[in-house]
């Protein structure tokens, strides 16, 4: 499969992440590792997670989808070589002292999720939200610990918009401290104005890869929810419901049109329209089956035109 670099941080991933955020909340240990087998099978390379994941389940504390990675790489001697691996630090963890991106809890948190990733390297680690505790100038001192140490590759910053990237950056210059290399923005085509316009422009300028989340809008975009009467149909359904609005709708019959002219799926060309969407290197999205998998796959090999580009975009223009 073709790669494509992140940014300027050197790593090369086939441009679709797997999300990790399923494992250990809609999907058991067991079905994780069928579809990350199928995953690797296909020939992709990169999978998110993050040290919270999935503690919203009921039961969870967090720690569980790296745990489960872990015990997969385990399992599976030498896949941990083909795996591009991406966690992230800094979402309450519900203990004390365990949230934030302090000096401090970095230090501890990587070594935590080393262990449950039965790993001795992240290959890039993401400050999951902003701190406004903590200034910047700490976290990338942080950061650069971790670096010279060789505990993780790369480093990267989710969920921050134009201004508070822009200022990290300028810290990172100024201090001479590493700077953030990729952004992890939630962008699809329902959700397009927080990542386009200003933050895509700087990210562009200053050479950062973009990985999205919510790529699929919770799987709203894979066409499964056309009403209310369909969020019962999965866990994640009443994550859905706001996009259940005229605009939904209408992206939803331009998918199913352009779906039909390639004989794809609509899920398959939402993700097509992130991987060719300006200022993109991949989109995350997750699987709970075997055939979801495949359906990537799928996705990755669609080449949209701009005629069906503009056609979608026209129909998620707020």
């Amino acid at each position: 499969m073709n790669t494509r670099v992140l940014g300027n941080s050197g790593l090369e991933i086939v441009p679709l992440v797997f999300g990790g955020n399923v494992f250990g909340w809609t999907i058991d240990e067991k079905q994780s590792f069928a579809v990350l087998d199928a995953f690797i099978d296909h020939g992709f390379n990169a999978i998110d997670t993050a040290d919270v994941y999935s503690s919203w389940a009921p039961g969870n504390k967090g720690g569980e989808s790296e745990t489960i990675l872990g015990r997969w790489f385990k399992a599976r001697p030498g896949v941990r070589d083909k795996v591009t691996l991406f966690t992230k630090v800094g979402s309450d963890l519900g203990q004390p002292g365990k949230k934030g991106l302090g000096t401090k809890w970095i230090s501890q948190a990587i070594d935590e999720s080393m262990a449950r990733l039965n790993t001795d390297v992240v290959d890039l680690y993401f400050s999951h939200w902003p701190d406004s505790d903590t200034p910047y100038e700490q976290t990338l001192i942080a950061f650069q610990r971790l670096l010279a140490a060789g505990k993780i590759r790369a480093v990267g910053a989710s969920n921050l918009n134009v201004e508070q990237l822009a200022e990290a950056l300028q810290v990172a210059k100024d201090k001479q401290l590493p700077r953030y290399q990729v952004l992890q923005p939630e962008y699809n085509l329902y959700e397009r104005a927080s990542f386009e316009g200003p933050l895509r422009d700087l990210c562009i300028k200053e050479g950062l890869g973009v990985v999205t989340y919510y790529s699929l809008a919770s799987g709203f975009l894979s066409g499964k929810y056309r009403s209310r009467a369909d969020l019962g149909k999965s866990k994640r359904g009443e994550g859905v419901a706001k996009y259940l609005d005229d605009r939904g709708l209408d992206i939803l019959k331009a998918l199913d049109e352009v779906a039909a002219g390639h004989s794809a799926k609509p899920a398959e060309v939402a993700l097509a329209w992130v991987i060719h969407s300006e200022g993109v290197t991949a989109p995350i999205v997750s699987a709970t089956s075997v055939e979801q998998v495949e359906s990537f796959a799928r996705a990755l090999e669609l080449k949209l035109s701009e005629v069906d580009m503009a056609f979608l975009n026209q129909a998620g223009d707020d």
